[in-house]
């Protein structure tokens, strides 16, 4: 059974299901690992690559909509100032918050 088929063409082709690249970046020059986590990955942490300049990058395919995360740097958690904004998660802690449009 094909599950798109079955769906009106405003859902299938909506932006609330299609993908979008998503860069984040971290300013974190002396670090010796970062990892980005967030609601878009259950908050499982997934390396950074460091850049010549030392800046870390990640590309994520991110839906459309608000997301959390963080960065964590050497294993504490970082805001991104950077970010939309910021907000709580569901541990009441900070993080920073991406609209993707």
């Amino acid at each position: 059974m094909n599950a798109l088929r079955d769906k009106p063409v405003s859902q299938v082709y909506s932006a609330r299901n299609s993908l979008k690249p998503t860069n984040f970046y971290c300013a974190a020059p002396g670090a010796k690992s970062v990892q980005l986590a967030g609601d878009f990955n259950q908050w499982h942490p997934v390396p950074m690559h460091q850049r010549e300049d030392g800046c870390w990058f990640i590309q994520m395919l991110l839906a459309h909509g608000h997301h959390l995360y963080h960065f964590l740097v050497d294993g504490q958690p970082m805001l991104d100032p950077q970010a939309s904004g910021t907000a709580r998660n569901d541990d009441n802690q900070p993080v920073s918050l991406v609209a993707v449009s």
